[in-house]
């Protein structure tokens, strides 16, 4: 067998190790390169538009110098000067308060006053303004005419009142305000009759002509007035129901009531012709004793009456819900929204003002 010569193995050992050394190289840059980085690495600022431009302003800054004269120059025609203040100065005064006098206070709550006055006319004209325009509205769209007493159209006289139980009262109350009404048309009646009944007496007795003239009086004045002092009210109260209304029905009812029973008794010289005064004449003349006697049950019969309905009205004003509180708001807030009632307070206010500052 024959042997390499020394020289061919040594070069031989030193290729293979070159060759090691060389992929161990080889196998290290590939460990050293980042595998999550592109292999084109691209400069976003190496873009021609941006070197255009970084370059350009570059070179500005580089020509700019602010010491140089054409700088100063423009610099100080862009600056204005401070302007100084033509006078000295003044040092600051601290100004102290005037109390005003007690005249100057006094003219000045007049002052006031008056200007609170003049308001209260204007918003009072304004709403007395609104008032008439409802009222027209409401005339033209549902007119309501007075039709009591009923008189012929030719008559001078107009009717003064309104009346109409369909329209105006509650079907529940309606009973009960038509037998009042009858009541005031018996109450007149037997008025009327008492009058007679005087003057009949007059005639057989002219001693009694006192009855006689009391009578008259007493048919002129208490017609109207029971019409107006309590029928007026009652109807007004079922209408709209105002406990104010109920109140004022009770109080002049019950007086009416107690005149009934005194005119029943008949007590000669006060103008009724009763009991007594007809069975004091049945000595004298039998035929006006008896007429007496009819107007006396006639009295009697409106006594009874009245307090039967009386009864009949004051069981129902229970029924709805009405009170003396509820009647003092019903009467406060007619009194503030009366015209007359604020011109006199307009007035007094205005009165107190001048007096206050004629004092002062």
């Amino acid at each position: 067998m024959r042997r390499a010569p020394p020289g061919s193995v040594g070069a031989a050992a030193a290729a293979g190790a070159g060759a090691r050394s060389g992929a161990g190289s080889a196998a290290m840059a590939g460990f050293d390169t980042n595998p999550f980085v592109d292999p084109v690495d691209v400069n976003p600022f190496q873009d021609p538009s941006v070197t255009q431009l970084t370059s350009t302003s570059q070179s500005g800054l580089d020509e700019f110098n602010p010491f140089s004269e054409s700088s100063q120059l423009t610099n100080a025609a862009r600056t204005t000067p401070a302007t100084q203040p033509a006078g000295p100065s003044q040092p600051a005064v601290l100004q102290t308060s005037v109390e005003p006098t007690p005249q100057a206070v006094a003219a000045a709550a007049q002052a006031g006053l008056l200007q609170q006055q003049a308001e209260l006319e204007r918003k009072a004209a304004e709403l007395e303004k609104k008032e008439r325009e409802l009222q027209s509205n409401a005339a033209s769209i549902n007119p309501r005419q007075n039709n009591w007493p009923p008189l012929p159209r030719r008559c001078p006289i107009k009717p003064c009142f309104y009346q109409d139980f369909s329209a105006d009262i509650p079907a529940d109350y309606q009973r009960i305000c038509k037998m009042l009404y009858y009541l005031w048309m018996l109450h007149s009646v037997t008025l009327l009759l008492n009058l007679l009944a005087c003057l009949a007496w007059f005639t057989v007795q002219t001693e009694r002509g006192v009855d006689f003239g009391l009578s008259i009086l007493w048919f002129v004045l208490f017609t109207p007035c029971a019409f107006l002092c309590w029928y007026r009210p009652i109807y007004k109260a079922f209408r709209s129901d105002s406990s104010f209304s109920f109140f004022v029905f009770f109080f002049i009812f019950f007086c009416q009531i107690a005149i009934y029973v005194i005119q029943a008794v008949g007590i000669p010289g006060w103008g009724d012709s009763g009991w007594i005064a007809a069975l004091s004449e049945l000595h004298g003349n039998l035929a006006v004793a008896i007429i007496m006697m009819v107007v006396a049950a006639f009295f009697t019969l409106c006594a009874v009456l009245s307090l039967f309905l009386l009864k009949q009205v004051h069981s129902l004003y229970r029924r709805t819900g009405a009170s003396f509180q509820r009647a003092q708001e019903e009467f406060s807030q007619g009194i503030l929204t009366n015209r007359s009632f604020q011109n006199a307070a307009a007035g007094a206010a205005s009165s107190a003002a001048h007096g206050a500052f004629r004092g002062n």
